[in-house]
């Protein structure tokens, strides 16, 4: 596992054998994972990781805000060192957001705040046993957070017979013309491009490269609206699912959001060698959030998170909690996000895809509705 000396002072652990890292945002920092399926009720039955869940060092976070779970898929086990350098709310740049610091994918050093590519070159120039580094990013630079808000807000304010979609919204539109969705595959083939920088900066020259990029591509956090198990209208999407959006958008939510961001990670890694594709876009298939074949505990008779088979009659998507709904615990950023199942089930994927010291791509599908000896849900990489 990784120690860690201040904000980004990256140590490596003791003589150890291979290494794994990770960059990009909340969907691969672990956003969410504290919390292992969904419930109206106490907070506490789904509480898998408790307060202390984001911390990354002894007490705390070392990037407040950046939300590096325990649950998150890099922490394969097995002996492989772990690094999570990805941060909840990430872009291709550095930025900063309701001040916080939120690290791009880029060599940004400022007052002690550095970028992904920085932190992982400054790593990675004190391991050579690095063999794989998996990249999420994309999807802030078209505004998840914004599309979220703009569909979950125009269901809960416009009646069935006048619905008012999300997808039309001048804003969100514009988001996906075919001139911004280049503007930020290009700006995300920038990223990928600044992680082989900081690997080849780190002494990573050799002529066959020892180690190998993987380009993840999103999660579809929804079913299609076919599979949706509360109907769009009334009030029960929202109040007891927490997935107010109308079917329109929800398709659209699958077909274009998350088609753009897997598709602005495709088109942008096409080009640049070494590097693999590993697709998770379906692996939370039958476990979305307002899937028709899941449920919130009540809803499924299950008392908790720990009791027999929880893990496949409950959600692997963290309930989205409006404005003047969510309370703590519960916190706005982990809305959408795969939570302590879901980031198991893309830990057990990535851990394929790690293959050993020998990574290669795939596609991820849930496998037998089975937990593994670590707890995960079994999954399949093909």
């Amino acid at each position: 596992m990784l120690l860690a000396a201040g904000a980004l002072g990256l140590v490596p652990a003791a003589a150890h054998a291979d290494t794994v890292v990770a960059l990009g945002d909340s969907a691969i920092s672990g956003e969410a994972g504290r919390w292992a399926g969904n419930t109206n009720g106490a907070a506490s039955k789904t509480d898998a990781l408790g307060a202390s869940a984001y911390n990354d060092i002894p007490g705390a976070e070392s990037t407040p805000g950046c939300h590096r779970s325990k649950a998150a898929e890099v922490h394969i086990g097995g002996g492989v060192t772990s690094v999570n350098l990805a941060c909840s709310g990430a872009r291709t740049y550095s930025r900063v957001s309701d001040g916080k610091f939120k690290p791009g994918i880029d060599f940004y050093n400022v007052g002690g705040n550095k970028g992904q590519a920085l932190a992982l070159q400054e790593y990675a120039a004190n391991d050579p046993n690095i063999k794989a580094v998996v990249v999420l990013i994309g999807a802030n630079n078209y505004g998840f957070a914004d599309i979220v808000q703009a569909c979950i807000v125009d269901w809960l304010t416009s009646p069935s017979w006048w619905k008012n979609y999300c997808q039309d919204d001048s804003d969100i539109a514009s988001r996906f013309t075919a001139a911004n969705r280049a503007a930020i595959t290009t700006a995300v083939r920038g990223a990928f491009q600044n992680v082989a920088t900081a690997m080849w900066n780190a002494g990573y020259r050799d002529a066959v490269p020892r180690y190998k990029i993987l380009a993840q591509t999103y999660s579809s956090p929804l079913p299609m609206a076919s599979g949706m198990r509360y109907p769009e209208t009334g009030f029960t999407r929202q109040t007891i699912g927490g997935c107010g959006t109308w079917n329109s958008d929800v398709n659209w939510a699958r077909n274009t959001v998350v088609a753009s961001f897997n598709q602005s990670v495709r088109d942008a890694v096409a080009p640049l060698p070494n590097i693999q594709v590993l697709d998770m876009v379906d692996a939370l298939a039958g476990r979305r959030l307002c899937e028709n074949t899941v449920g919130l505990l009540e809803e499924k008779g299950v008392p908790s998170w720990t009791s027999a088979g929880a893990a496949f009659k409950t959600e692997w998507v963290h309930q989205i909690r409006t404005v003047t709904t969510i309370f703590p615990p519960y916190q706005l950023q982990e809305d959408g996000h795969p939570n302590y199942w879901g980031q198991l089930a893309l830990r057990n994927c990535f851990r394929q895809a790690y293959n050993a010291g020998n990574p290669r791509g795939g596609s991820c599908t849930r496998g037998t509705d089975q937990l593994n000896a670590s707890g995960e849900p079994n999954m399949s990489l093909q």
